[in-house]
């Protein structure tokens, strides 16, 4: 597996990551033992950058994650977010960046996960009402008693970014980013490589559907999140599938799967960056995993570029209140 290093702070992370989310939440039913298998096949095959959050299933993510990585923690570049509170029944009662607030969500974080020390600990959503500088300033009080790695920040603004960084060195970004996505561009990625920063890419593969197994809507579970995404409706829907058919023509010419040619472009945009592809299956997280091997060529990059410009998905990434919490 190639490596990324985020940050100055020698934070070295694979290439291609195991996003973890959907094992416990928002894409439908997960059986927790075929989780497990998952995260310790993706540990042998070097794809050790596993992502959570405390967020994920209200907790239940990072105990998954904590009892998959029990017994190979030294395997494993643990990464997991705080902010976005949920009350019991999933309900999002709001983000909070209160100093206090850090402090407590990282001590339940590191109880779930049954570790003494988060890898990268990110702030999952920036808080509107509390200055940057005090989250990340309760953050790097962290890092100094031990319990805390490296610093990372998720869905900031280049201004938010620069902000943070004088108070602490931050060592990736997370940001959604994939062939349909292309907002960093122009803006935070070019922050990212200028500051030293990281660029952690999430959902590179478009929720899944730039692997071309979501033909319609009735693919999904029926409590399956992407059902309330805009672009997973209607005339939206109809129209991004015309992107997914781009996707698959230029794969079918490589000779490599859809995925794996969406996760190639992701990487090869800079040595700063890495993906967190999720999956529920092995044979999807060995696909994703040999992507890394894949070297697009210039003409196949100038294709790719001309195929998919910036803002060619239909519909936002998120509902009208998610777009809310973005801090673009």
């Amino acid at each position: 597996m190639k490596m990324r290093t985020l940050g100055k702070n020698g934070l070295e992370v694979s290439a291609i990551g195991l996003g973890c989310m959907g094992m416990s939440d928002f894409y439908g039913p997960a059986d927790d033992a075929t989780s497990i298998g998952v995260i310790h096949r993706a540990l042998d095959l070097g794809v050790t950058f596993l992502d959570t959050a405390d967020m994920y299933g209200t907790g239940r993510n990072e105990s998954l994650v904590g009892r998959a990585i029990r017994d190979r923690r030294d395997r494993a570049v643990v990464a997991t977010k705080f902010a976005i509170m949920r009350a019991a029944d999933g309900t999002v009662t709001g983000i909070s960046g209160e100093p206090e607030y850090v402090v407590q969500s990282c001590e339940a974080s590191l109880k779930r996960l049954g570790i003494d020390v988060i890898d990268l600990y990110y702030q999952h959503r920036v808080d509107p009402t509390v200055p940057i500088e005090e989250t990340v300033g309760a953050m790097a009080e962290l890092v100094r008693q031990g319990k805390v790695r490296h610093v990372g920040l998720s869905e900031v603004a280049p201004a938010t970014l620069r902000r943070a960084h004088a108070v602490h060195p931050i060592a990736a970004v997370q940001t959604e980013y994939s062939l349909w996505t292309r907002d960093p561009e122009g803006g935070i990625l070019e922050a990212c490589a200028e500051l030293g920063v990281g660029f952690v890419a999430y959902s590179p593969l478009g929720r899944g559907f730039l692997t071309g197994a979501i033909k319609k809507v009735d693919d999904l579970a029926g409590d399956d999140w992407r059902r309330t995404n805009p672009r997973f409706q209607g005339d939206n829907l109809a129209r991004n599938l015309d992107v997914v058919g781009r996707v698959e023509e230029l794969a079918r010419a490589r000779g490599v799967t859809a995925a794996q040619l969406a996760l190639a472009w992701v990487i090869s945009r800079g040595r700063h960056i890495a993906a967190i592809p999720g999956t529920r299956r092995i044979a999807r997280l060995e696909e994703n995993a040999a992507a890394a091997e894949i070297v697009l060529t210039a003409d196949e990059l100038d294709h790719i570029d001309a195929a998919f410009p910036k803002g060619v998905a239909a519909g936002t990434r998120y509902p009208e209140p998610g777009m809310h919490l973005v801090d673009a």
